[in-house]
């Protein structure tokens, strides 16, 4: 079965790079030049957090599971770039069938995606650029949910849960939240950067497979390297620029405002976290400042461009604070969620996406407007109900086709030796 497998995973990928011949992309002088560099820049910056995830998920996993853990999310970057070229972004952003999914052969093989710029998504830079910035969102997604799984799940069933998940799942969110006739943004749903679509979708999906999965044989943690995690902390911070100031499509008012708002967040939450953590009598470690920064960065993406610095400082204040409390408990119950990936981006998410409805300006709940903050509840249960749900069926689905979960001695063994051949 593995073999037949991999054979029509290498027929696939021969025919698909035939079908390219003739789709090249058209030349066009009507695109701003500084709004397409800075989302050049922009793209890179958003690429460079899946290895940095990398870093910071393998610095914090047990030593025999260091590789596999890294690859679960650098993986990412070739098979979420190939499914995106082919129908991913179609799904995405093609024509709308009823605000909830793109039409899979608008952009089919990226079919009429070139340099010409698309006045629906955005007037100033190549369509193109466009599609590839939207990409590396769609890459980090699935990379997230890994680190409730680690230390327990089977390679090549991974990748085939991340194919399902982005097409049934991220591909749907992304389009009912970001395209111009999509639910959520009819709706007036506020995601500037990917709170809903990206965090509170990896957080609920993680949560699923830790459910799924059930505990590891052995559930204590030994962080492995915990320079690895303050450099891939600092590589999602440098990223996260990109993340959201780039989610502005240029380089005006609105990108300087996410830059700042995603700084101050972020370093708020780390101080947070790490003084509460004080005022507990705990330790004021490296990882829990590194957790703190990430929380911070998790909850202001929703909010990024719609508020002001000092409600940004909140955000980052209580995002650590309702996180660290998430963290805690669930330790306490008996979901073992490897790298506490649901009550960092899943919480995390959930705290930004509702005081994005309390503060944005002009529409939140302070401004006297409450459709808004009930808009958001609403897609936050509809997110919410699909991520986890739907995840848990994906889950069952691969399971029957491949088995999820590696056998007892391969676990005891470790994933790097026992997937991958290979030691840290």
């Amino acid at each position: 079965m593995g073999r037949k497998l991999n054979f029509i995973v290498l027929a696939v990928l021969v025919i698909i790079s035939l079908s390219f011949a003739s789709n090249y992309p058209e030349l066009s002088s009507s695109i701003d030049k500084g709004d397409t560099a800075w989302m050049l820049v922009a793209s890179a910056f958003v690429l460079l957090m899946t290895p940095g995830l990398s870093f910071f998920y393998g610095g914090m996993i047990n030593k025999k599971n260091i590789i596999s853990t890294m690859l679960q999310s650098f993986v990412a970057l070739g098979v979420i770039s190939v499914l995106w070229v082919v129908f991913g972004f179609s799904l995405a952003f093609g024509e709308s069938f009823g605000g909830i999914i793109g039409n899979p052969l608008s952009y089919f093989n990226f079919k009429g995606v070139g340099s010409e710029p698309n006045a629906d998504f955005a007037e100033t830079i190549p369509f193109l650029l466009f599609a590839l910035f939207q990409l590396k969102f769609a890459i980090i997604t699935p990379a997230l949910i890994t680190g409730s799984m680690a230390g327990r799940i089977r390679f090549r069933s991974y990748i085939l849960f991340m194919v399902l998940f982005s097409i049934f799942i991220y591909c749907p969110l992304a389009h009912m939240t970001w395209h111009p006739e999509g639910l959520f943004r009819n709706w007036g749903v506020l995601d500037f950067a990917g709170g809903t679509v990206v965090h509170m979708s990896a957080g609920f999906a993680a949560l699923a497979g830790a459910v799924f999965l059930g505990k590891r044989s052995d559930s204590t943690i030994r962080n492995a390297n915990v320079p690895y995690v303050i450099l891939g902390t600092g590589l999602l911070w440098f990223g996260w620029f990109g993340f959201n100031a780039g989610s502005a499509l240029g380089a005006n008012e609105d990108a300087v405002i996410a830059f700042a708002n995603t700084n101050i967040a972020s370093a708020t939450a780390m101080l947070t976290w790490i003084f509460y953590e004080r005022m507990l009598d705990r330790k004021m470690s490296a990882v829990g400042a590194c957790i703190g920064a990430v929380v911070g960065l998790v909850a202001i993406t929703p909010a990024a461009g719609f508020v002001n610095i000092g409600q940004s400082m909140f955000i980052g204040f209580a995002a650590s604070i309702v996180s660290n409390w998430a963290i805690h408990f669930q330790n306490k119950s008996d979901i073992d969620d490897t790298l506490d990936v649901f009550p960092s981006h899943g919480i995390g998410g959930i705290t930004g996406m509702l005081l994005t409805a309390v503060f944005a300006s002009g529409v939140g709940l302070i401004y006297g407007e409450t459709s808004t903050f009930m808009y958001h509840l609403l897609a936050l249960l509809i997110t919410g109900l699909l991520a986890f749900f739907g995840s848990l069926a994906l889950y069952k689905f691969v399971d029957v086709l491949l088995t999820m979960r590696v056998r007892p001695d391969q676990e005891e063994r470790g994933l790097d030796i026992s997937q991958h051949g290979e030691q840290a």
